[in-house]
């Protein structure tokens, strides 16, 4: 690894000018780092990933190798991203037609979960705490604590903060590992309660 006194990276990786990188974040094998791309503290960046021009992560984010972070994506602090997952970043792409324009924002919410070989279609906002599993295909807007899976990904349950499975009974549910307390407000929305 280059040491740094902010960060470290791996001899490998690329790292461009005009980056904006946190303390403690570490860059792994073969990674490209653009220019005005800004991440976060405690990050951990792994082999082959790309983070595109002007894209946003967190602090506490930790991508998985063979990621393409493409201009448009942000995400929030506490995000997971899955091996080999993939973000779009244009509706109706063409080889011999620029649309740089174009392209849209995807903004992955705190806490969120995208599995691995999962695809984020571009617009598509992640709610916090959503849990995205492996291989699906995401369509649509995902509400805060969303389970889904499936191509195209359907919405199959709810998930704690914690990430485990919620089983609601007269609209109230608590997470198994943390004691967490959860209601039902709507069809697609569920808040934690506050102590």
């Amino acid at each position: 690894m280059k040491e740094n006194k902010i960060f470290s990276a791996h001899k490998t990786s690329v790292i461009d000018d005009n980056c904006t990188i946190g303390k403690n974040t570490k860059i792994w094998h073969f990674s490209h780092i653009m220019s005005d791309s800004t991440i976060g503290e405690r990050c951990n960046i792994g082999q082959n990933v790309v983070v595109s021009p002007a894209v946003v992560l967190g602090n506490n984010v930790k991508v998985q190798n063979n990621v393409s972070i493409y201009t448009g994506v942000i995400c929030e602090d506490d995000v997971f991203l899955g091996p080999s997952m993939v973000f779009t970043n244009v509706i109706n792409p063409r080889s011999a037609i620029v649309r740089k324009s174009e392209f849209m924002k995807t903004i992955v919410r705190k806490g969120a979960s995208i599995g691995a070989n999962a695809t984020i279609v571009c617009g598509n906002d992640i709610g916090e705490y959503a849990m995205i599993g492996a291989g699906a295909v995401v369509t649509k807007t995902v509400p805060a604590y969303a389970l889904l899976v499936g191509n195209p990904a359907k919405h199959i349950g709810w998930v704690s903060q914690y990430g485990n499975r919620l089983e609601f009974t007269d609209g109230k549910a608590i997470c198994q590992e943390s004691g967490e307390n959860y209601t039902i407000c709507s069809e697609n929305k569920i808040v934690k309660l506050v102590d």
